[in-house]
């Protein structure tokens, strides 16, 4: 007989059957690709009906980390109440049973929200996963047969250190299926399918001399893909079959426009480095990238279908159904440059850069603009439709704020002698006119500029210093290629974005 407590060991056993549920649902997601992660498909679920600030508040305390944690949010209170549903089944195994059917039942129309779910695929994973947990529960709970209990459960017949050997080899062993199932997902997110032959651009954009200051430890002027920040709403990229692929023109339009993205590639092709930033991104924060884009002309897409008079909103959807809508006069404004990007530095985009084609529009916070894994442009008017961050608090016009950043010396303590204080400063499509740094309060010093790529890029900016011993305050401030300096008081990130100089204080030893 088992000479743990009931409740303990029931506790134990739930857990472990929740745990053996959700590693057998992402194994089955990581072999067969028409299975969505179950803990992603919930993730998704959470993220959409988030309340009013939750994304600022997780990014500014995770940062591109934000995801990983909500995730293991999910698998901590899936533990919990698995071992609520334990206890349970000690006095009641159909009650934790049917429990664990309408927990999987979720989990099936949660996973159906995912583009690339196959029906049959999730119901038979689902179905699966629930029978794994139920099975587990039932086999050290002691359901599947022995000498009824005292509460009218049957108890194992196994000793306390045999339960415990049973439960840790099942936990190891759902551990690992999760752990592998998940490894598997992010091997088929990461490694480059197929790609359909993109053609050349008709112009080849290269970068200036001296467009990069080349100091070690400074962000480099593009910064490549892999480095590359990224904030969206799924936990784990879409995986969009390109031959199947389609783009859509849609709403207040002449002639409703269908592209492949053969057709699509077809159109002349252009390239530009651009600068695009993250709306929660703080003061002195990461959420900023600069790269080699390479893709369509939107207005050449958008004359194809004729935009009717009086659409005031471009509004770009993803296959996995995110939003993004932005002013079209700003879109139709011939000062910049907005496309569809197909490439990013030379490369055909990663997939989670939005593969096979996203929005790039210079100068506009990504949550209004940079739509990734784009599948239709709607035309319509900035009243009869709100994209998605929009009701949960954000702006619904949102142009990238004139930031800068410190970069060097380092956090902490940093070694006497000569060196350079270096960052970056961005302010697309105005570009930076002046950088200016104040060393312990003392006047303000120009600090060098790198030569500017074109006026939607960051540039580098860099100060010769020769510290003396002890603790140093930097301060940081750009002005734009409009003569305005970014303001002094701190704001937070909602709703249209962080203003403020950035501060950095340092120790020379």
């Amino acid at each position: 007989m088992l000479q743990a407590r009931p409740a303990v060991a029931g506790a134990l056993a739930g857990a472990v059957g929740a745990g053996v549920a959700l590693g057998t649902a992402e194994l089955l997601a990581g072999v067969l690709p028409g299975i969505p992660s179950l803990v992603a498909s919930v993730g998704r679920w959470i993220i959409d009906n988030q309340p009013l600030g939750a994304k600022d508040v997780m990014v500014s305390l995770f940062g591109t980390n934000d995801k990983a944690v909500l995730e293991l949010v999910i698998v901590a209170v899936a533990f919990a109440i698995g071992a609520v549903l334990g206890i349970v089944a000690v006095r009641s195994f159909r009650l934790t049973s049917y429990a664990f059917l309408a927990f999987g039942a979720v989990g099936f129309f949660a996973a159906l929200r995912d583009p690339s779910a196959v029906p049959t695929f999730a119901v038979v994973a689902a179905a699966t996963a629930v029978a794994a947990g139920i099975g587990t529960v039932s086999w050290l709970t002691g359901q599947g047969g022995g000498a009824p209990g005292p509460t009218g459960a049957v108890a194992p017949s196994w000793s306390r250190r045999g339960f415990l050997a049973r439960t840790g080899a099942l936990g190891f062993t759902a551990l690992v299926a999760g752990g592998l199932g998940r490894r598997l997902i992010v091997a088929r997110e990461e490694t480059p399918g197929a790609h359909p032959t993109i053609p050349q651009p008709g112009a080849v954009v290269t970068l200036p001399a001296s467009a990069d200051l080349a100091i070690p430890g400074l962000t480099p002027i593009v910064v490549p893909n892999g480095e590359f920040y990224r904030i969206d709403t799924a936990l784990i990229a879409p995986s969009v079959d390109v031959a199947s692929w389609q783009l859509r023109v849609t709403g207040m339009v002449d002639r409703p426009v269908t592209l492949r993205f053969d057709e699509l590639v077809a159109l002349p092709l252009i390239e530009q480095y651009v600068t695009i930033s993250c709306v929660s991104n703080e003061v002195g924060g990461d959420l900023v990238g600069n790269a080699k884009w390479t893709g369509v002309r939107l207005r050449d897409v958008l004359r194809m279908a004729g935009v009717q008079a009086g659409a005031t909103q471009l509004v770009g959807e993803s296959v996995d159904g995110f939003t993004a809508g932005m002013p079209m006069a700003w879109v139709m404004d011939p000062a910049r440059e907005p496309m569809i990007a197909v490439k990013m530095n030379d490369e055909a985009l990663p997939r989670p850069h939005g593969y096979p084609a996203r929005l790039i529009i210079p100068g506009l916070y990504g949550y209004v603009s940079a739509t990734k894994w784009l599948s239709e442009l709607r035309v319509t008017t900035m009243e009869a439709e709100d994209g998605y961050w929009v009701p949960l608090g954000w702006s619904k016009e949102a142009p990238i704020l004139t930031q800068s950043r410190i970069d060097l010396p380092r956090r902490g303590t940093n070694p006497r002698g000569k060196q350079a204080i270096a960052g970056i400063a961005w302010a697309p499509d105005r570009g930076i006119s002046r950088v200016e740094v104040q060393v312990d309060g003392g006047a303000w010093q120009v600090a060098t500029l790198s030569r500017p790529i074109s006026s939607t890029t960051w540039v580098q900016w860099k100060l010769d210093w020769d510290p003396a011993q002890g603790e140093h305050t930097i301060v940081v401030r750009a002005t734009d290629g409009d003569g305005i300096t970014q303001p002094v008081d701190r704001t937070p990130a909602a709703p249209d974005g962080a203003r403020g100089w950035h501060i950095r204080v340092t120790s020379i030893a």
